[in-house]
C-alpha cells in the first residue's frame, strides 16, 4: 500500500472499456476514412462502366453523328473533283510534250549532219601524194632525216631532204604554194607542231618544211 491518501484519480471502475487515450484518438480517423473510401470506389466503378459499356449500347453524344455525316458527305464530293482535274490535265500535257520533242530531234539530226560534213570536207582537201621537202636550218646534225622519217611514216610523199641553204631562220616554217596546198601545210603543221605557215611561190615544191632553231 502507498503512503499517500486516495483521491479522485484513484476512483476507476473495475469494468471499464477504456484502455488508453491514444487508442481512442486513433480509432476515430479510421471510422471517418472508411465511408470516403467506399464512396470513391463506387464512383470509380460507375465511371469505368460508363466509359466501357455505354458506347457499345449506343449511347453516343449528339454532335458525333452530325460530324460523321458531314465528313461522309465531303469525301465523295472531293474525289470526283480530283479525278476531273486529273482527266482535264492529262490531255493538255500530252500534246504539248509531243510537238516539243519532234523539232528537237530534227534539229539534233541536222546539227549532227552539218558537224559530220565539215571534217569530211577537210579530209578530202588534204592530199598526201603531194611531195614534201624537208630542210634542216639548225646546227643539229641529222635533224632533217629524222623529221622526214616522221613525215613519211604519216603517209606523205617525200621530196628533197637536206640542209637549208637560204636565209637563216628564226623559227620553223612551212611554205606552201597557193591556196590549194594550205590544207596540206596545216596538216603537216599539226604533225610536226609547227604553227608558222607562209604562202610562197618561190619554191618549185608544193610544200617545203624548214626546221629552225628550237625545233623539238
Amino acid at each position: 500500500m502507498t503512503k499517500y491518501a486516495r483521491d479522485e484519480f484513484d476512483r476507476v471502475p473495475e469494468a471499464s472499456s477504456r484502455q488508453g487515450v491514444h487508442r481512442v484518438a486513433s480509432d476515430a480517423p479510421r471510422r471517418r476514412l472508411g465511408p470516403i473510401l467506399a464512396v470513391g470506389v463506387v464512383a470509380l466503378a460507375i465511371g469505368l462502366v460508363a466509359f466501357l459499356f455505354l458506347p457499345k449500347l449506343g449511347f453516343v453524344p449528339t454532335g458525333t453523328p452530325l460530324l460523321a455525316a458531314g465528313s461522309a458527305l465531303e469525301s465523295p464530293s472531293a474525289s470526283p473533283s480530283t479525278e476531273a482535274s486529273q482527266t482535264t490535265a492529262s490531255p493538255s500535257a500530252e500534246p504539248s510534250a509531243e510537238p516539243s520533242a519532234t523539232p528537237s530531234a530534227s534539229e539534233s539530226l541536222a546539227n549532227s549532219g552539218t558537224s559530220s560534213a565539215v571534217p569530211s570536207a577537210d579530209a578530202q582537201a588534204v592530199d598526201k601524194t603531194q611531195a614534201v621537202a624537208v630542210y634542216n636550218g639548225t646546227t643539229t646534225a641529222g635533224l632533217a632525216g629524222r623529221v622526214s622519217a616522221t613525215v613519211a611514216g604519216d603517209g606523205w610523199a617525200l621530196g628533197p631532204v637536206g640542209n637549208w641553204g637560204g636565209m637563216p631562220q628564226q623559227s620553223s616554217v612551212i611554205y606552201y604554194s597557193g591556196a590549194e596546198q594550205k590544207a596540206n601545210a596545216e596538216a603537216l603543221g599539226e604533225l610536226l607542231n609547227i604553227t608558222t605557215l607562209v604562202d610562197s611561190a618561190e619554191f618549185q615544191m608544193p610544200v617545203v618544211v624548214v626546221l629552225g632553231p628550237g625545233f623539238q
